[in-house]
C-alpha cells in the first residue's frame, strides 16, 4: 500500500509526519482517487497528514463531505477527519496534530522540509495495482492520439486537432496535463509546440501527457498526407534508433544519466550531435508526467517497476512513449499493435518503434 511507503520514507529520513497537499499524492495515498476542483493547480481541495501512527483527512466542511463519501469512502486504512468552514485558513487544523513533531511538506508550508523529490523515489515504484492502472491509461491515451491522427483532415486549424483529441481524453475519463498540435513548418520550427489558428497542410505532429488516478501517460505521434518526403523517413528511422538506444540502456542499475549519454552519442552517429540541446530528452514517468528531466549528469538508479517516456527528436519528427521497466525487461504501456511501425535492433535486441502515419 502506498501509506505504507510513506510511513517507511518516514522511518527512513527521520521525520514523525508528512502533510501531502498535491494533487497526484492525494491519488497515490488513495489508490487512484482525486482531491482537485481546479485541474490546473498542483494543490487539491483536501489534505493528507500521515505520521508514523496515523492519517488525518484535512479539508472544509464544503468539500467534506464528497471527499469522504466518494474519494475516501473504501480505503483500506483508518483516519480521522479535520475540518472547519471553507472561509477560515486550515492552519489550525494541522497545527491541532503537528505540533511539537518533526513535519515535512511535498510543497512550501511553514518552515518545513519540502521533500516531495524525496518522495518520488518511493512513489515512482509502482504496485501491481498501480501498473494495471496504468497500463490502462497508456492504451486509451495512445488510441485516442493515433484514432486523431486517422480522422483529421488537411484544412484544419491546430486548435480544432486540439479539440478533437481532447474530447476523446475527457470523454474516457481522463484529463489533461499537457496537449500540443503543430503542423507543418511549425513541427521544424518549434520543438515544443502549443496549438494555433494555423492550418494542416500536410504534416501533423499530436502530442498527449493524459491524467487518469494520478498517472500520467505520454505519447506522441505523427501523420503526413500524400507522398512521404525521403528526407522525413530518414529523420523518422533517425529518431526512431535514438529512441530504441536509450529504452536500450534503461536497465535496473544504470543512471538515468547513462540513458542520455546513449541518447546523444547516437545523436551524433546519426549526424545531429547538437540537437539533443533543442528540447528535453525526457525522464522518470508515473505520478508526474515526468518526475525529473534527465541530464547526462543525473545520478537517479533505474530500478524495476518505475516507468519512464524518453522523447528524442530531430527537424520534423519525434519519437515519445511510456515504458514501464518490469523483472522481464522494458514493456511499452503505450504500444497498441495499431500504428505503422519500424524495426530497429540495437545490440541483437529488435525494438518496434512508431513511424510517420502515411495517408
Amino acid at each position: 500500500m502506498s501509506i505504507e511507503k510513506v510511513r517507511l520514507f518516514l522511518e527512513e529520513q527521520g521525520y514523525d509526519g508528512v502533510l501531502l497537499r498535491r494533487r497526484n499524492n492525494f491519488s497515490w495515498v488513495t489508490g487512484g482517487n482525486t482531491n482537485y476542483i481546479v485541474q490546473t493547480m498542483e494543490a487539491g481541495v483536501a489534505d493528507w497528514i500521515i505520521t508514523r501512527e496515523q492519517a488525518y483527512l484535512v479539508t472544509s466542511k464544503m468539500e467534506e463531505r464528497r471527499i469522504v463519501e466518494e474519494e475516501c469512502s473504501d480505503l483500506s486504512f483508518s483516519f480521522e477527519v479535520l475540518s472547519d468552514d471553507w472561509y477560515k485558513p486550515a492552519e489550525h487544523l494541522i497545527e491541532s496534530v503537528t505540533t511539537g513533531v518533526r513535519m515535512a511538506a511535498d510543497m512550501p508550508y511553514a518552515d518545513w522540509d519540502v521533500v516531495d523529490e524525496e518522495l518520488g523515489k518511493y512513489r515512482s515504484v509502482l504496485t501491481a495495482d498501480e501498473r494495471e492502472r496504468y497500463r490502462n491509461l497508456c492504451q486509451k491515451a495512445a488510441k485516442a492520439v493515433e484514432e486523431t491522427c486517422r480522422e483529421i483532415e488537411p484544412g484544419q486549424t491546430e486548435k480544432e486537432i486540439e479539440a478533437h483529441l481532447a474530447a476523446k481524453i475527457l470523454a474516457g475519463g481522463m484529463s489533461i496535463q499537457v496537449l500540443l498540435v503543430a503542423t507543418d513548418e511549425r513541427i521544424y520550427r518549434y520543438r515544443h509546440p502549443i496549438p494555433t489558428e494555423k492550418k494542416l497542410d500536410r504534416h501533423a505532429m499530436i502530442v498527449i501527457c493524459a491524467e487518469e488516478a494520478g498517472l500520467v501517460a505520454n505519447v506522441t505521434r505523427l501523420v503526413y498526407f500524400g507522398e512521404l518526403p525521403e528526407e522525413l523517413r530518414q529523420h523518422s528511422a533517425a529518431v526512431a534508433r535514438i529512441d530504441s538506444v536509450m529504452n536500450h540502456a534503461t536497465k535496473v542499475g544504470a543512471t538515468a544519466g547513462e540513458v542520455i549519454q546513449a541518447g546523444i552519442a547516437e545523436y551524433a552517429e546519426q549526424g545531429f550531435p547538437d540537437d539533443w540541446k533543442l528540447l528535453h530528452q525526457g525522464g522518470l514517468t508515473g505520478f508526474n508526467s515526468r518526475e525529473f528531466l534527465a541530464n547526462p549528469e543525473t545520478p537517479h538508479k533505474i530500478v524495476v517497476n518505475q516507468a519512464y517516456a524518453w522523447n528524442p527528436s530531430l527537424p520534423g519528427v519525434k519519437s515519445e512513449d511510456t515504458v514501464l521497466l518490469t523483472e522481464k525487461g522494458l514493456e511499452f504501456m503505450t504500444y497498441t499493435g495499431e500504428w505503422v511501425y519500424q524495426e530497429v535492433e540495437v545490440e541483437g535486441v529488435t525494438f518496434v518503434r512508431n513511424a510517420v502515419l502515411v495517408r
